[in-house]
């Protein structure tokens, strides 16, 4: 009775004939893949509730590309933002790993004056600068919140002490706290255990890939293990592993330890803030349902088949974007991220000159 051919092992069979044949190199390692477009183009072919308008996708390209041409929109953008770190040394890889290791969930349902909020140097920030301005903040104070020892030491860092550097200049609480701290103290100690305390160690072992970079993170830490089920298939998004490389390499400017010679394998960073830039371009369309519950407001569950289609779709949606953009311009120095970082930028401006958008969809995860 012979062996099953899905029991043979193929690769072992062609390293011994080539042995045989005298060339006894290694066969060539596989590259690493993160399938987050491989997921989000399966859910989007499976999707019920959301879809694309070719016609606008195409029309948006355009007129993206134009915008970033015309603003000179580059991987030199992300340092221009007032409170990201100027600074290219290795305290500033440990302020960005804090720094997206702590960026999920900062919508909140009071009005502007009421939400959580960071007043530093002068200045209020709310949102996602909010959490920016406390790490500034709380370095300023002494506090080493951007050292991975300093979060798995439980007589310096403890709770109370982390409350105090979340403090809020108003009533409302940072949202998930608790899952903050524990988003800190379970990288604190894979860091430590693993690689010495320093998350410039775990790039050095990322061998110059974006994407070995972002799979070894979603393995070895649950917290960024953005990984669901969808129409009974497994699929991963990896929104904040892939930021955080992303982010490295726009601060560093693709050089030192922002180095990744397959950056541009990264996908946009599926979140709530980038849906609602693409469904104002009309790029991005909801079933009548689930734009009425959007409208209103009402909170979608994490992991739901209408998040996840939500989610997939805008991976998808930006990937099309991409490769339109390419397909005019082929010579354009372009890729997802920069993509994400522009239409993230575009929604901001756009909330805050009061443009009328249909609502950010209320999910309240860890993952984004």
């Amino acid at each position: 009775m012979g062996i099953p051919d899905d029991e043979i092992d193929h690769d072992l069979l062609d390293f011994m004939r080539a042995a045989l044949q005298g060339n006894t190199e290694a066969p060539p390692v596989a590259k690493p893949k993160t399938y987050v477009l491989e997921s989000a183009q399966y859910i989007f072919d499976n999707a019920i509730d959301v879809a694309l308008s070719r016609e606008h996708v195409v029309k948006a390209a355009e007129n993206i590309y134009t915008a970033m041409t015309k603003k000179a929109y580059s991987t030199e953008t992300w340092s221009s933002h007032e409170l990201h770190p100027k600074e290219k040394n290795e305290a500033t890889v440990d302020f960005i790993f804090t720094m997206d290791l702590l960026n999920f969930s900062f919508w909140s349902e009071l009005p502007p004056d009421k939400r959580f909020a960071v007043e530093y140097k002068g200045k209020t920030w709310s949102g996602y600068w909010s959490l920016v301005a406390l790490l500034q903040r709380a370095l300023d104070e002494g506090i080493p919140i951007t050292t991975p020892s300093y979060w798995i030491d439980t007589e310096l860092c403890t709770d109370e002490q982390l409350r105090h550097v979340f403090r809020s200049n108003t009533d409302e609480p940072f949202a998930l706290l608790e899952e903050r701290f524990e988003c800190l103290r379970e990288a604190g100690r894979v860091l430590c255990d693993r690689y010495d305390g320093s998350f410039a160690n775990m790039i050095d072992e990322a061998d110059g890939s974006a994407v070995a970079l972002v799979v070894r993170l979603a393995d070895e830490m649950e917290c960024f293990r953005d990984e669901h089920m969808f129409e009974k298939r497994p699929v991963n998004f990896y929104k904040r592993a892939q930021i955080l490389v992303a982010d490295i390499w726009a601060c560093f400017n693709g050089t030192s330890f922002g180095y990744f010679e397959d950056i541009d394998d990264l996908t946009m960073f599926a979140d709530y803030r980038v849906p609602v830039t693409l469904t104002t371009l009309n790029c991005l369309l909801y079933g009548p349902t689930l734009e009425a519950h959007i409208k209103e407001k009402k909170i979608i569950p994490s992991g739901s088949s209408w998040e996840v289609q939500l989610r997939g779709a805008s991976v998808w949606c930006v990937e099309q974007i991409r490769r339109e953009i390419l397909r005019n311009h082929p010579e354009a120095k372009v890729n997802a991220v920069l993509i994400d970082f522009y239409l993230y930028d575009t929604a901001k401006e756009m909330e805050e000159k009061g443009t009328e958008m249909i609502p950010h969809h209320r999910t309240r995860s860890i993952w984004y």
